[in-house]
């Protein structure tokens, strides 16, 4: 079992790895302000658990680039950005795109069955995965069950149902409704728990 101090240590880790880049100096003093901070919160507010303190200060990869921002580096060429309290990283694709190219991936082999209906298909499928996986709006857990849940169980569905009784009548769709109702559900959930 993972102790407050075993979380506390593994956070300190996690920023002191995220802001590398750092002067050897300005990363030591950016890891003993974070650790005065949780002991100064751990004593005013006793009862509270150490994974809340840990979340109020944020993301390490968070703090890491707005550590790196203020010290001049990861903004270098964008002036507006480069000053203390900045963003630390913002996501060049808005989280809608992703979001909508992985549900519309399944009208358009609906809409379209020959081709280029399932060729778009998949090309929505495939680059929506990766926009959710590089995007900056989701932690790993989210989008890998994103993912699994809009890209690969969809396709997996799919891909047995043409092989074993084609995708003709009502059964077919049923089943196109039932994944397009998964793709729209998981779509949505990503929406709500994603960061601005």
């Amino acid at each position: 079992m993972k102790t407050s101090a075993d979380s506390v240590r593994d956070y300190l880790s996690a920023v002191e790895r995220e802001s590398s880049a750092l002067p050897a100096d300005r990363r030591q003093e950016l890891v003993a302000d974070l650790t005065e901070h949780i002991e100064v919160t751990r004593t005013e507010r006793p009862g509270t658990a150490i994974g809340e303190i840990l979340a109020e200060l944020g993301d390490p990869r968070t703090i890491a680039a707005t550590a790196l921002a203020e010290a001049g580096h990861g903004t270098a060429g964008d002036p507006a950005r480069s000053g203390a309290g900045a963003p630390a990283r913002r996501g060049k694709v808005h989280p809608l795109v992703p979001l909508l190219m992985l549900t519309l991936s399944l009208p358009f082999m609906m809409v379209f069955p020959d081709l280029p209906g399932p060729l778009f298909g998949v090309l929505f499928r495939i680059t929506g995965a990766v926009l959710l996986c590089t995007s900056v709006h989701w932690v790993a857990v989210q989008k890998t069950t994103g993912v699994l849940l809009t890209a690969v169980l969809p396709t997996a569905v799919i891909g047995t149902w043409n092989l074993t009784d084609g995708p003709s009548g009502t059964p077919a769709l049923v089943a196109n409704l039932v994944t397009l109702a998964l793709l729209v559900c998981t779509s949505v959930w990503l929406w709500r728990v994603r960061r601005a």
